[in-house]
């Protein structure tokens, strides 16, 4: 740890600011300084000041500066995983394998930008050329999650420099360091500084305002809940900002009668227990046909009885905490009711710590839609199971939500898949599979879990400006 604050000690200097704690041990880790919202609005003027230079380079030259702030992103990974453990919580080989997902977005960007094509589009007349090029978007700004506080940043601030924008991020209060350290990796890789700003805050409302009605802010980018993106567009309408805005889910795991079971239950602990469940697409209700669900609950809660709780940074460690004790209890509370109301708590993995950011993953069985459970997104380690009878039935439990951010199905019939795929009001379906986040799909919801894509060319676009020139001869 001591090397990672290395990279950030110009920033560790307000015992007033914002405090950084280890959810796992509730340890003080940093005490880093809190923007105030005038200091955000200067860095957003400074990023624009150095946004005309840095566009006016080639894709070329900006590519070659993203390929090194890859390489320095991989070469410290071991500093980074460690960061993103102590103050998120998570085990340390997932920490490492979100450094590397987030690298994979600087990389894949930084490659991507020199393909950002225009047309020349067959025209309408004789005497006249029509054509279109893409241009930067221009200023950005972006408000990221403590979930994943690396891969959240990269994957905005990597193609808003490919594009040729510049970018000031507020991070979550909760996990500022991770960002802190990408930032100054992203300077020693030659990005001009100031063009990719971190600005740490504790005034979250008041800095979401700016960044909506800032005059030369043009783009902002939000991952949160979905009551905090309806307040930011609402914010700004005025100035018809354009908008990225990934929002809450409820997603729906879905294993049919002729699925593998075992594959699926591989799924499930994919989908779900990665992170404590903490991520924005877990799978939220794990719908279960009558035919198979009592074989399926068995297999399912033998191996979450096995998850191993603990510190993040113990080697053998599954299951971190949450984020804070408030999230802990709010989980607990949920199955709680969910009991209260005729469910049932089928297995429950031991040995977590008693710090009481803790939560023990749970399969829950006997849960209804009409649960607490089942409406809303739990954000912890805990499997509720809902039983249906048929094809029609799964795909009315799965799309009565608000949300529509991703969706897992298990099946082995392929064309029940492709039909049921189709059927699925969800921006993303993973097809046997409970993993589908990568740097070359593009990833976003639907419904009121929000729109616009990151990762893949679609990313890209985001971040840029169609301009269509008509040329008279």
């Amino acid at each position: 740890m001591i090397q990672a604050i290395n990279y950030i000690e110009q920033s560790l200097r307000d015992s007033d600011g914002i405090q950084v704690t280890n959810p796992a041990t509730g340890e003080l880790i940093a005490s880093i300084r809190s923007w105030s919202v005038a200091d955000v609005s200067g860095a957003i003027d400074r990023a624009d000041r150095l946004r005309p230079a840095w566009a006016a380079m080639t894709a070329q030259e900006r590519a070659t500066i993203l390929l090194k702030w890859y390489n320095l992103i991989l070469a410290n990974e071991d500093v980074l995983a460690e960061v993103v453990t102590v103050e998120a919580g998570k085990p340390l080989a997932e920490a490492l394998a979100e450094v590397r997902y987030g690298a994979a977005y600087v990389q894949w960007y930084a490659e991507e930008g020199k393909r950002a094509y225009g047309e020349v589009i067959p025209s309408f007349a004789r005497d006249r050329r029509v054509l279109t090029l893409r241009q930067p978007v221009g200023t950005c700004t972006a408000i990221t999650p403590w979930n994943f506080p690396v891969a959240m940043i990269t994957r905005k601030v990597a193609p808003a420099l490919a594009a040729g924008c510049s970018i000031v991020v507020k991070p979550a209060e909760a996990t500022p360091l991770s960002a802190l350290v990408l930032e100054q990796l992203a300077i020693r890789a030659g990005v001009p500084e100031g063009l990719f700003a971190v600005t740490p805050s504790h005034h979250s409302a008041a800095v979401g305002q700016l960044f909506c009605t800032h005059p030369k802010v043009r783009k902002l980018s939000f991952t949160g809940s979905t009551r905090v993106g309806k307040i930011l567009m609402a914010q700004a309408a005025d100035q018809v900002l354009r908008l990225s805005l990934e929002l809450g889910g409820n997603a729906p795991l879905i294993v049919m009668d002729d699925a593998d079971l075992d594959r699926a239950v591989r799924g499930v602990m994919d989908a779900k227990f990665r992170n404590a469940g903490q991520t924005c697409v877990c799978a939220n209700r794990i719908l279960v046909h009558d035919g198979v669900h009592d074989a399926f609950v068995e297999k399912l809660a033998a191996a979450v009885s096995a998850l191993r709780v603990g510190n993040g940074l113990l080697a053998d460690t599954q299951i971190g905490p949450l984020i804070s004790p408030k999230e802990a209890q709010r989980v607990s509370q949920l199955v709680d009711d969910a009991v209260a109301r005729g469910a049932t708590v089928a297995a429950q993995a031991q040995g977590a710590p008693a710090e009481s950011a803790f939560a023990a993953p749970r399969v829950v069985t006997g849960v209804t839609p009409d649960m607490d459970l089942a409406s809303g997104e739990i954000f912890g380690p805990v499997a509720p199971v809902i039983r249906f009878a048929s094809e029609e039935e799964a795909i009315a439990l799965a799309n009565d939500t608000p949300y529509g951010l991703a969706a897992y199905l298990f099946t082995g019939d392929m064309g029940r898949a492709w039909r049921m795929m189709e059927a699925l009001e969800y921006g993303m379906v993973a097809i046997n599979d409970g993993r589908l986040s990568s740097e070359v799909a593009p990833f976003g919801g639907v419904k009121q879990s929000g729109f616009g894509r990151e990762g893949s060319a679609h990313g890209l676009m985001e971040y840029m400006e169609i301009k269509y020139a008509m040329m008279g001869l």
